[in-house]
């Protein structure tokens, strides 16, 4: 592969006009020049040529650091995509089907109760199983820290130690995935599976599920399946020794002397993903997902609007992206989104009904993730869009609207 992650193409060439194309740069400078962000890198692809890629600010607001082209940052949940392609690799495979039960891999989950709804205090058995698409739709039913009943926290306390839903001694070893699952099992759903929405808690059961199918630890599986045929070499779970002074801090928007300001909540030096054991794989993005450039993002998401194929490597087949990227949640509205979009396998797509129009075509489709990054990719417009920065909670800082401002600057570019 060469320096850039996806053929350089000329702005004119492939349906854009130059000067409105180069507003993006500035904008996001403004962002960072009102210290709204620590930095930006944004990539932009049409019909598979990159036509721009900037950054700006800096690794850390103590530092001068400059961020670059190539700078890491924690994609949380924007892993979520690539468990999807990854989940599709076993289904091609004949491994799984997403209709399959987790107990037929997690024995510990084949016979499930869930919370009553007329009272909390009663359960009945499930009606069926969490499937592989439950986990990957956000459908599960699981419960979690915010919707569970307060009697939860004397009745299942040494459950919900083991989940880390409790504070338990800092000093006591922080359980694995795998023992993390076994334990979640032993709580009611708090919906029948397929019924509610209720974001990522199927994806910490997903990553057992595809470790146990893949017959390999996830971050193997991933590198393997997906990073390693794609060139993607700065992408995985933890930082290489080499590329240490490419990752920066991570921030939150907190109240200071009155204002909101960015403070760090993670600095590189003492980040887990630095310092940590290199025992957290996760295809949901816990503990801060995989760390990616821009560029390597870029190639991943255009593989999958190239159907599945990227430079010559096949990683999905045609049709399998097309699942891939369906409606898999019917009509239900997802909150996060509000209605006009529905969620495939990983990812969320607009579908536009039910809404005024936005400026993307019906169609897009990508994910977000905690930290402030995104990525979409339009097929209508054969069109990418990779938006980085580290932030948590990006929209609690005032006028924050760095991710609206980048789509709609790529798409007023459009000739």
């Amino acid at each position: 592969m060469s320096d850039s992650p996806l053929p350089v193409g000329d702005p004119s060439a492939l349906g854009f006009d130059p000067d409105r194309l180069a507003q993006i740069g500035p904008a996001m400078q403004a962002f960072v020049d009102d210290r709204r962000v620590p930095n930006l890198v944004t990539l932009v692809a049409r019909h598979g040529q990159i036509v721009h890629h900037h950054a700006c600010g800096v690794l850390d607001l103590d530092d001068d650091a400059p961020a670059g082209l190539d700078t890491l940052f924690r994609m949380y949940s924007n892993t979520k995509p690539i468990a999807g392609a990854a989940t599709m690799v076993l289904y091609e495979r004949g491994v799984l089907t997403q209709d399959d039960s987790v107990g037929r891999y997690l024995p510990e989950w084949r016979d499930l109760q869930v919370r009553r709804a007329d009272e909390p205090m009663l359960t009945e058995r499930a009606r069926r199983g969490i499937t592989i698409r439950d986990c990957l739709t956000n459908t599960t039913g699981l419960a979690n820290p915010g919707t569970m009943p307060h009697f939860y926290r004397q009745q299942y306390r040494d459950t919900l130690t083991k989940l880390g839903w409790i504070p338990t001694d800092e000093d006591a070893p922080r359980p694995n995935n795998r023992e993390r699952i076994r334990a979640l099992a032993e709580l009611p759903l708090a919906a029948q599976p397929g019924e509610q929405f209720g974001y990522h808690v199927g994806y910490p059961v997903l990553t057992a599920v595809l470790e146990e199918a893949s017959g390999q630890p996830l971050d193997v599986f991933f590198r393997e399946a997906i990073f390693e045929p794609l060139g993607m070499d700065d992408t995985g779970f933890y930082v290489a020794d080499d590329a240490v002074h490419r990752f920066g801090a991570n921030y939150a928007p907190r109240e200071v002397d009155g204002e909101i300001r960015l403070v760090a909540v993670e600095k590189a030096e003492s980040s887990e993903k630095v310092v940590g054991p290199k025992t957290e794989f996760s295809a949901g993005g816990d503990m801060g997902g995989v760390l990616s450039t821009a560029g390597d993002y870029a190639r991943f998401g255009q593989m999958l609007l190239n159907g599945g194929e990227l430079d010559g490597v096949r990683i999905l087949g045609r049709k399998t992206v097309d699942m891939m990227i369906g409606n898999h949640t019917g009509d239900m509205v997802i909150p996060m989104t509000g209605p006009g979009f529905h969620w495939g396998l990983g990812v969320a797509m607009y579908h536009g009904r039910g809404r005024p129009p936005l400026i993307r075509s019906v169609g897009t489709y990508g994910w977000g993730g905690a930290a402030g990054t995104t990525y979409f990719a339009d097929p209508a417009e054969e069109l990418i869009g990779v938006c980085l920065t580290q932030v948590m909670s990006a929209g609690m800082m005032p006028n924050n609207t760095y991710q609206e401002d980048f789509q709609r600057l790529v798409y007023q570019a459009l000739v």
